[in-house]
């Protein structure tokens, strides 16, 4: 049994496990910020598939989860912060981190309470040693890459290119009759491509916020959560926080990846979905909550940033409840 396998006896008391089988397990964790769905796949001895679909702001690690284990990480959707003490990192849309794992405990922020992405967990000291062993000519050592993109607990990012789409892409559909035979060829095209990678590519340092951006970003964030039934502007919010606004602006952006007022659109929108789902409010009732006196503005802020109308949303939900 390897360290990563170990936490299972973690996720049982604080998940709740959806399926599990030889193969894989699915869990679902919840908090006052929202849900986070993990499917694990078993591939090859001490190497691991994990998809993530979160709609959350804030998750703890188990407490068991080890440290000094290899993460390769994609971000498919939203924003995924890593916090390295002094220093924050974010991925967005189509961005690959490589990183050793944190210490037990450490939590995980969601910034835009949205992240799909899927992650490659290798255990040093149980995967093969050299990946040979499963493929004749793939000569790339698990150990090589954490000293290669983690040497002194460094992370790695790369942003978003045509290479990484195709090979992360295809990991997002795979046919369930050929599941675990294509994840490991893709798991092994991925190590062999990260082996011939120079980690002087590395973009972190020219995407890291400071810790004081980060919490005025996330005071900012916390004020306008709990002021959703009021119009904000640039300028009250900069007043309230003794900034000038284009500090307060940048901060925000440089954390949230779009702009205050794209995420106070996107935010009212997502919430009133979830009073569309799981309320019976009117339309009318729902835009006035969220700061809309007209109902056919909010119906068009909503069509932007859902998709569908409100009624033709709710017509959908009340469907798949049937």
């Amino acid at each position: 049994m390897g360290k990563y396998i170990c936490k299972e006896c973690a996720i049982r008391k604080e998940a709740k496990i959806l399926s599990k089988d030889e193969n894989c397990i699915v869990y679902k964790r919840a908090n006052e910020t929202g849900e986070l769905t993990v499917t694990e796949y078993d591939v090859f001895p001490g190497i691991w598939l994990v998809y993530k679909d979160a709609h959350i702001q804030k998750y703890e690690y188990p407490v068991a989860y080890p440290s000094g284990l290899l993460e390769i990480t994609h971000c498919r959707e939203g924003r995924f912060e890593y916090d390295a003490g002094d220093k924050f990192f974010y991925l967005g849309k189509g961005d690959m981190s490589i990183n050793k794992s944190m210490s037990n405990g450490a939590s995980v922020h969601c910034p835009t309470r949205h992240y799909h992405g899927v992650s490659v967990i290798i255990d040093p000291d149980i995967a093969p040693k050299c990946l040979s062993c499963l493929l004749d000519d793939v000569v790339v050592a698990p150990s090589g890459l954490l000293k290669k993109f983690c040497h002194k607990n460094q992370h790695f990012i790369m942003r978003s290119t045509q290479r990484l789409e195709h090979i992360f892409s295809e990991l997002y559909s795979v046919p369930n009759e050929t599941k675990m035979g294509y994840f490991k060829v893709k798991i092994l095209e991925l190590l062999m491509f990260l082996d011939s990678l120079d980690p002087s590519l590395s973009q972190t340092e020219q995407h890291t916020c400071s810790k004081s951006q980060v919490e005025l970003a996330k005071q900012v964030c916390d004020f306008i959560d709990t002021h959703m039934d009021v119009r904000l502007t640039i300028e009250q919010l900069a007043s309230q926080f003794y900034v000038s606004p284009a500090q307060l602006k940048k901060c925000f952006y440089s954390v949230f990846g779009e702009s205050v007022y794209a995420y106070i659109r996107s935010y009212k929108m997502q919430s009133a979905a979830v009073s569309l789902r799981t309320t019976e409010r009117s339309i009318a009732e729902i835009a006035g909550i969220f700061g809309y006196e007209n109902s056919s503005k909010f119906a068009k802020a909503f069509r932007d940033v859902i998709g569908v109308s409100p009624t033709e949303y709710r017509q959908y939900s009340t469907n798949l409840t049937k």
